[in-house]
């Protein structure tokens, strides 16, 4: 039976990148910036409107745990696709970088596979419309035992919060890893997500997880708080490890009640899709290599640097290699 260092569960969502300045956005009705759920017909007209498209496999844990595996971690990624075109794109772009990807597209699927419109600006900020199509129909069956049972890390993504069947999951899962010796933790995903169901996600958080990452807003807003210390120290106190990505201000890093504060070098971003998705993806490569907190934190400052230096939300250059010029690993 196969262990896994470490497994994603989350939307899997077709990326679709393209480059737009502020008056193509305006033009579109798209608000600059900011994740929207969009219904099928909008996706449509956005995928309409879209000039050179790159497609690539997305979805924020989906990233994440493409970017460990290219550091040579052993992973798999739990999600949904339809058995259609995009579907059967995104499983075997999956597999075929050696991310097994355990659930097989679902035949005569009700709703299309996950797909999410991104629009560049040439400041580098991204504004995503995404439409969740089949994801959102996530449960407990699509969670195998053996795989949830043998994974030394279980990374969780928040957006699957909005669903009832997707909470269970969660918590399953969480359990099972935890009962085979392994770590859970969750990426916030989105603080909107948060205000949705704040009760629950602290609920999670506090008895089924054993690390939590997010940025200054999403940590904030789990206890409707505009000051970041108060909201590490409350967070802390559910959970043994909050890890809090803050932009060009850096990396907070609480295990109880010790705090470490990691420096970035600040950079101008081509895009910054997929920087936390990136941040996590090396933090969770130092923890699943045993690696100090410190280390783990600056290991993933180096992968989300990477990868706001180009478009699109997966690493491009040998990140490894980056890391082996910094002494990291």
């Amino acid at each position: 039976m196969k262990t896994y260092d470490l497994v994603g569960i989350g939307n899997a969502v077709v990326d679709v990148i393209t480059q737009s300045d502020d008056s193509f956005l305006a033009h579109m009705g798209i608000e600059k910036g900011i994740m929207q759920l969009i219904e099928r017909e909008r996706a449509e007209q956005l995928y309409g409107a879209m000039d050179g498209r790159v497609q690539t496999p997305g979805g924020s844990v989906a990233n994440t745990i493409a970017g460990a595996g290219a550091l040579g971690l052993d992973t798999a990624f739990i999600g949904r696709v339809r058995d259609d075109a995009l579907g059967r794109f995104y499983a075997d772009a999956m597999n075929e970088v050696g991310i097994d990807f355990v659930n097989p597209p679902v035949a005569n699927g009700s709703d299309p596979t996950s797909r999410s419109m991104i629009f560049v600006s040439p400041d580098g900020e991204r504004s995503m419309n995404t439409y969740l199509g089949i994801s959102t129909g996530l449960t407990s069956a699509d969670v195998p035992d053996n795989v949830s049972g043998n994974a030394k890390i279980m990374f969780l993504e928040g957006y699957l919060f909005d669903h009832d069947a997707g909470k269970t999951a969660f918590r399953e899962a969480a359990r099972a890893t935890r009962a085979g010796g392994g770590k859970t933790g969750i990426a916030i995903s989105d603080p909107f997500c948060v205000d949705r169901h704040r009760s629950d996600f602290i609920s999670l958080i506090q008895h089924d997880l054993d690390f939590v990452i997010g940025n200054e807003a999403e940590i904030q807003s789990l206890f409707e708080t505009d000051h970041l210390d108060d909201a590490l120290m409350m967070t802390a106190a559910l959970c043994p490890l909050v890890v809090c990505t803050r932009s060009g201000d850096g990396v907070s890093v609480m295990e109880g009640t010790s705090r470490i504060d990691v420096p970035v070098d600040r950079i101008v971003p081509v895009d910054a899709t997929g920087a936390g998705d990136q941040f996590a993806a090396g933090f969770l490569f130092g923890l699943a290599q045993g690696r100090d907190l410190e280390t783990c934190a600056r290991i993933g400052c180096v992968c989300a640097s990477e990868v706001i230096s180009h478009i699109g939300p997966r690493p491009e250059t040998d990140v490894l290699h980056l890391l082996r010029d910094r002494g990291l690993v």
